[in-house]
């Protein structure tokens, strides 16, 4: 098997996955990326199979309702924008602390602006 940017990425988070465990109190919130979207997800690790609370994307409706033109799922603007509507919706189902796990990438650009969302919007972690 060729190791691929996917393949290497995928062994990142499970590394970090060791190491980060979502409960009921303070559960995990994942972000993935790809070229043209970005996807944020609320997960409780504690039953089997994992549960997911809530999901916010740069393809939602919300996120198309709310971006300006300038604001897409491919840049750090629309990072950031999602990461604010995830916290919104995680306000909204009583989640006020969060884990973060950014899913293997470097906590820079997209990553990080999203986080920055999700803080803004009224999350810790």
């Amino acid at each position: 098997m060729k190791i691929t940017r996917e393949v290497k990425r995928r062994m990142r988070h499970l590394r970090v996955r060791k190491k980060i465990k979502g409960t009921a109190e303070k559960p995990r919130l994942v972000v993935f990326r790809s070229l043209k979207h970005i996807y944020g997800s609320i997960v409780v690790d504690d039953v089997q199979p994992c549960k997911v609370i809530t999901t916010v994307s740069s393809l939602s409706e919300a996120f198309k309702k709310a971006a300006k033109e300038d604001e897409k799922g491919g840049n750090v603007k629309g990072a950031f924008l999602t990461g604010t509507l995830l916290a919104e919706k995680a306000k909204a189902l009583n989640i006020e602390k969060v884990v973060f796990d950014r899913g293997g990438y470097r906590y820079a650009g997209r990553v990080k602006s999203f986080a920055e969302g999700a803080r803004k919007g009224g999350l810790k972690f």
